[in-house]
């Protein structure tokens, strides 16, 4: 691991308290680095609620964005006003987690003070973009989802992507930048014991009911659709079952309405969301089984969450939950298939041990392969080596004008 303490800039269209993958991305990298000794400082939108953590975080007044309520648009503009305190910060590094304005912001720092910018693609836009474009034909919008990643991520330094296939991904894009795969680990909070009954009783869960949880943000490329239609499959078996949704974001409505249209009203539960550190612990230890049937994953990191609590899980592998996700290792592996998926759930729910086994397996294999200090520690690791390629460079380049001269 690299010895020299380095000094990072991190960009990001989002963080807490919005909640979403990349946020949580952020603070467990940030977590680590700072444990180890390295500085880092964090741009991100202004959501007019302070956080616990904000010492580090430079707040850049943002606007609202018309079909996505939740999240919110930096101001380039107020964020330029930063630029003369930035560049007296001295940073090492530039790294960019959102390819919206912090992009663009991100690219003219680093050009600006001569250093390194790379950029973790975290998001599958190709099969994110025509959701939140309705009007825009579906093939049109993935077109121009692959040619703005493309062109994004040829434009730093290096690429950093979550999970192995995301690689392959942008490869199959065109993207010829340097690239690392390393994937988000998992806080030792993670790993804590958690009680899963008293979250039953605080909702109102009755101690032996079959419980299915999702967690995660409630947005139609997480395919919880599908989970409804799985659980309908279920209940004809199971009329006792309940599916927990927690979580928010713009596919409530249709949810809530497709719940209705099912005949699901008591058998699913939405919960909204849950608080990181005093509550989504116990949730993952409340349910019997964690279902997730996202294809459009980076990465997945709700799949270890759940799997350090000692939950068990059926998903369908594909994108970044395919770099994850070993049948038997903590998890049974589905198609997109409603009757096979309910099959594979119904087995862990009549056996119930095979269900505990299958959940002792999770926690060591989450606990073997996914700690954050570790990926971290990665990280860091790849940014040295590309500060020193950098300063090499800047040598060569020094060296070469001094000569013509």
């Amino acid at each position: 691991m690299t010895t020299k303490k380095l000094k990072i800039l991190f960009i990001s269209d989002v963080y807490f308290p919005r909640v979403n993958g990349v946020s949580t991305s952020i603070r467990t990298f940030v977590e680590q680095m700072q444990n180890l000794g390295h500085e880092v400082h964090l741009i991100a939108p202004d959501y007019n609620v302070e956080t616990s953590d904000e010492a580090w975080i430079k707040r850049i007044p943002a606007r609202s964005i018309y079909f996505d309520p939740e999240d919110k648009l930096m101001k380039y503009g107020e964020a330029m006003k930063l630029l003369p305190s930035l560049l007296d910060e001295e940073y090492d590094m530039i790294h960019v987690h959102t390819p919206f304005v912090a992009h663009y912001l991100g690219l003219k720092l680093a050009l600006k003070l001569g250093i390194p910018c790379i950029e973790t693609y975290h998001t599958f836009f190709e099969d994110y973009l025509h959701h939140y474009l309705p009007w825009m034909p579906q093939l049109m919008a993935r077109g121009m989802a692959r040619m703005i990643s493309k062109r994004q991520c040829n434009a730093v330094r290096a690429i950093v992507a979550p999970s192995k296939p995301m690689l392959d991904v942008l490869r199959g894009y065109g993207v010829k930048a340097q690239a690392q795969v390393i994937p988000t680990g998992l806080q030792e909070h993670s790993f804590k014991t958690a009680d899963g009954k008293a979250f039953r009783q605080n909702h109102g869960i009755a101690l032996d009911r079959p419980m299915l949880l999702y967690v995660g943000r409630v947005a139609f490329e997480k395919n919880i659709e599908f989970l409804l239609w799985m659980a309908k499959v279920l209940v004809d078996e199971r009329p006792d079952l309940l599916l927990v949704i927690t979580g928010e974001g713009p596919a409530e409505e249709s949810l809530h309405k497709l719940t209705k249209t099912l005949g699901l009203d008591k058998n699913v539960m939405f919960i909204g969301y849950l608080d990181r550190n005093t509550e989504l612990n116990a949730c993952y230890q409340s349910a019997d089984v964690f279902v997730f049937a996202s294809k459009s994953e980076t990465q997945g990191l709700v799949i270890l969450e759940a799997m350090a609590q000692g939950t068990p899980v059926v998903a369908i592998a594909e994108l970044g939950t395919a770099s994850i996700l070993i049948e038997g290792h903590g998890a049974l592996i589905s198609a997109e298939n409603t009757l096979e998926f309910a099959e594979k759930v119904h087995q862990l729910l009549i056996y119930p041990e095979q269900r505990l086994e299958l959940g002792r397996r999770a926690k060591e294999y989450a606990l073997d392969k996914w700690t954050a200090k570790f990926q971290a520690e990665r990280m860091l690791d790849f940014y040295a080596q590309l500060v020193v390629n950098s300063d090499v460079a800047s040598v060569l380049v020094s060296e070469t004008l001094a000569t013509n001269n």
